[in-house]
């Protein structure tokens, strides 16, 4: 699979945004899926065969106030709770939480060249998605204060 392939199956599903320059990858495409949500498709540079998909999601500082004015033992408990919903995804995630206080959250998958199929791709991309909104959903729960009028999971 190529470069070429991968941004053509983007485009063929509307998601592509943008290709940007980064010295740290062979290629890096930013997609939206939704549409206003950033997410990541990137081979690493010196990994040729694999393709990573991540999604990088920095907390307000309102809802970070909010952990913050929990009691360390509530915040813990919080953190593993978000720990244990991200992992049943089956992604891989990388939690910012200093003093117990989570900043942001990276959740990643990563597809090897061998097993790269469009579907493969899509459905790993909405994954990525679900897993992040999943946490915005905990954090929303937990501490928003607007109850919407309609649920949906395009945020």
């Amino acid at each position: 699979m190529s470069q070429k392939m991968i941004r053509k199956w983007l485009e063929e599903e509307g998601i592509f945004r943008m290709e940007v320059p980064d010295e740290n990858a062979n290629f890096h495409y930013v997609v939206n899926y939704p549409e206003d949500h950033v997410i990541d498709v990137l081979q690493p540079a010196g990994k040729r065969d694999m393709v990573l998909i991540a999604c990088a999601t920095s907390v307000s500082p309102e809802h970070q106030a909010g952990i913050r004015d929990m009691s360390m033992v509530k915040r813990t408990e919080f953190l593993w709770d978000i720990r244990f919903a991200i992992n049943r995804f089956g992604v891989d995630f990388q939690l910012d939480h200093p003093e117990n206080v989570l900043n942001g959250y990276l959740v990643t998958d990563e597809i090897f060249f061998d097993g790269l199929t469009k579907d493969r791709l899509i459905s790993t991309i909405k994954k990525v998605f679900r897993a992040k909104l999943h946490v915005m959903w905990m954090i929303q729960e937990r501490f928003g204060d607007e109850k919407r009028e309609h649920d949906s999971m395009y945020v």
